[in-house]
Order: C-alpha cells, then sequence, then structure tokens
C-alpha cells in the first residue's frame, strides 16, 4: 500500500511541474532543463550516441522506442492519415497536421524576437538560432560548423559525393531527400503553396516568399553603386552586371556572350529551334516552358501584375517593371560611346548598331539589310503592294 503511495505522491509531483512550468532536472553537458527524470534520461542519448532501439527489417537504430516505431512504417507503407482537401496520404497525425497548415495558412508559432510566424515548433526553433548565431553541429572532416544537424548531414555528402536519392521518372539524382521532392513536381505538377493575394501557386515555399514581396513592395537587398533596390538578391547580383558589364555566359556555337545565363539559354534555343511546349489552346509551340506561361494568359486575359502608381495591369512581372520607368524616368542602360542612357536593354543594343553599322535583317527578295526588324517590316510592304497591283 506503501508503494502505491508513493507512486502516487510522485506522479502528482510530476503532474504539478508541468503545470507550473518547474524544469528541475538538468542535463550535466549543456545544462538543458526537463520537467521530468524519463526526458533528461531520452535527451543524454544525444549526447553519449546511445541507440537501444533496433529494426528488425533493415537494423536502423534509434534513441527512442517512438522513432523506431515511426521508421517500421517506411517498410509497410501505411499511411492512414488523409487530407480532406488534398486527398494527401501520411503515415503520422502530426505529419497531416502539418500538412493542413498549407492549406489553412495557419503559423501557431511565433519568434519572441521578430515576430515571424512557423507552422512547426522544430522550425521556430531552428530560425532562433539566427538571433543567437548557435551553431551546435560540427563536420568532423573539415570542421565547418552549422545550426542545423540536416544541414551538417547535407554537407557531409560534399566530402563523399554521394547521391543517394534518385528519380524513378527521369532517373536524375539528389543529394538530399528534399531536392528529390522538389524535383518530383516537375513531373506531378504539384504545386502546394499558394499566395492569398493573387492566388498563384509555387512548387516551393521559398519562390513563394520571393513572389510575395510583388505584393509587399519589400525590397531588402541594395546596389552599392547606384543604391537601386531589389526584393531578390538574385535579381541584384544580376543589377550588378550593368556597372561591370561582365558578360560571364558564351554561346558555344556563336560565342555570343550574355550577362545571364536565363538570356543564354534563351539564344541556345535559336541554334537548335526546338519546341517542346505546346499551347494546348492554339497548338503555337515554344522552346520555353515560361513562354508558354506567358502565352496562356493571352488566352485567360489574365493581368497580375499591377503598377501601383497609374493601376494599369500586366500579364508578365518583367513588363510590369519596364512600365514603371514610365513613371521614375530611371534609365539604366548608357552607350559606352556616347553616353546615350535607354531605361531598356533592347533599345541600348539596337542604338549601339548607329556605332558599328551593323545590319542584321536582310530582305529576301532584294537583300537589302536593316538595323531593326521593324523596319524590315516596313520595307517588305512594299514588296508585296507592287506584287498585288502587278497582279
Amino acid at each position: 500500500m506503501c508503494s502505491k503511495e508513493n507512486k502516487y505522491a510522485v506522479q502528482l509531483k510530476q503532474h504539478q511541474m508541468v503545470r507550473t512550468g518547474e524544469m528541475p532536472y538538468k542535463c550535466t553537458v549543456c545544462s538543458k532543463g526537463f520537467k521530468l527524470a524519463a526526458h533528461l534520461k531520452r535527451h543524454q542519448m544525444l549526447h553519449t550516441g546511445e541507440k537501444p532501439y533496433t529494426c528488425k527489417i533493415c537494423y536502423k537504430q534509434f534513441s527512442r522506442a517512438d522513432h523506431l516505431k515511426r521508421h517500421r512504417i517506411l517498410h509497410t507503407g501505411e499511411m492512414p492519415y488523409t487530407c480532406k482537401v488534398c486527398f494527401k496520404a501520411f503515415s503520422r497525425a502530426t505529419g497531416l497536421k502539418i500538412h493542413q497548415r498549407i492549406h489553412t495558412g495557419e503559423t501557431p508559432y511565433s519568434c519572441e524576437v521578430c515576430s515571424k510566424g512557423f507552422k512547426q515548433v522544430a522550425v521556430l526553433k531552428r530560425h532562433q538560432m539566427v538571433h543567437t548565431g548557435e551553431k551546435p553541429y560540427t563536420c568532423k572532416i573539415c570542421y565547418k560548423e552549422f545550426s542545423r544537424a540536416d544541414y551538417l548531414k547535407s554537407h557531409q555528402i560534399l566530402h563523399t559525393g554521394e547521391r543517394p536519392y534518385t528519380c524513378k521518372v527521369c532517373f536524375k539524382a539528389f543529394s538530399q531527400a528534399t531536392g528529390l521532392k522538389i524535383h518530383q513536381r516537375i513531373h506531378t505538377g504539384e504545386k502546394p503553396y499558394s499566395c492569398k493575394v493573387c492566388s498563384e501557386a509555387f512548387a516551393q515555399a521559398s519562390s513563394l516568399e520571393k513572389h510575395r514581396m510583388i505584393h509587399t513592395g519589400e525590397k531588402p537587398y541594395t546596389c552599392k553603386v547606384c543604391f537601386k533596390a531589389f526584393s531578390q538578391a538574385s535579381s541584384l547580383k544580376r543589377h550588378r552586371l550593368i556597372h561591370t558589364g561582365e558578360k560571364p555566359y558564351i554561346c558555344k556555337v556563336c560565342s555570343k556572350a550574355f550577362s545571364e545565363a536565363s538570356n543564354l539559354k534563351r539564344h541556345q534555343v535559336i541554334h537548335t529551334s526546338e519546341k517542346h511546349f505546346t499551347c494546348e489552346i492554339c497548338f503555337k509551340g515554344f522552346t520555353l516552358a515560361a513562354d508558354l506561361k506567358s502565352h496562356r494568359m493571352i488566352h485567360t486575359d489574365e493581368k497580375p501584375y499591377s503598377c501601383k502608381v497609374c493601376s494599369k495591369a500586366f500579364s508578365q512581372a518583367s513588363t510590369l517593371k519596364k512600365h514603371h520607368m514610365i513613371h521614375t524616368g530611371e534609365k539604366p542602360y548608357t552607350c559606352k560611346v556616347c553616353s546615350k542612357a535607354f531605361s531598356q536593354a533592347s533599345s541600348l543594343m539596337r542604338h549601339r548598331m548607329i556605332h558599328t553599322g551593323e545590319k542584321p535583317y536582310t530582305c529576301n527578295v532584294c537583300s537589302k539589310a536593316f538595323t531593326q526588324s521593324s523596319h524590315l517590316k516596313v520595307h517588305q510592304m512594299k514588296h508585296t503592294s507592287r506584287n498585288a497591283l502587278n497582279m
């Protein structure tokens, strides 16, 4: 009877500590506090490396029984928890609960320093290391430190060159499971991250984050030369090339140089003439998926990008960007010969032909050459009108 009373007293004491937030059990290695002795014991295995729970199928070891239980589902393939919105299935109830926040937009865990919200407490915990600068995970080969265990794990593959995750559709290999998961959305077309303002969907959370800045107007990246601000680091990197004049991307066929890799990729299609992407409405072919996406808006008349000054709407972000220069008067592209400035790179390119004498557009009837395609088009009309009169 006495032992039962003692057991009840211990349980009552533990319950009271949970309610009061008291953490009497301290880890002697890292000083982290715990409410229960069992929790401390489980935590200490991180430092000792002890893994007493072993999978009987693949012999993988775990420090906790619940981790082993979750792992076993990998072998059974069981996924009993299904999302009622998109019907995606999960092996764990917690996985479903976290997934549902994609649809609800709920971020219940907030950072006390910057108030940023997170869907998962583990993600909040990782984020907080940005403020503390804590990096508890160290590479044993090069001693580089990391704030997250998964960052260290990903880094270690640099030393081994291992790519254990392979796409079953195109057999492309990845060093990380997350890399494979994101890649697979190319084949499935899955876009789980949606913008609450314009409903545009994205395959990656980082892409949605960048997109949101279109609506908020946030521009955290500033050029140190002209102080122009950008919403994306990649945009700032590309902008810097205007000041340096650097064109690191060179076409292997005609040696033409470009300041951006995307421009080189678009240019290379001139040599191949391949059009893999076809519009399902008018069957027009395109060399790039982005060009097809922009083209589709002709049929839908969708114009998601609006000017904050005059409210004029555009189907493409790049067109809106060019339009903004009408209001700002900005002319970032300057001719090195006569210093004349232009708001668009294409205008500068056409202007340069005045100095070089280049005339790349030739009439197939009389071989007369022109600096601009529009001038050639006007010229060709003379031939068609003469032919009509002769008939």
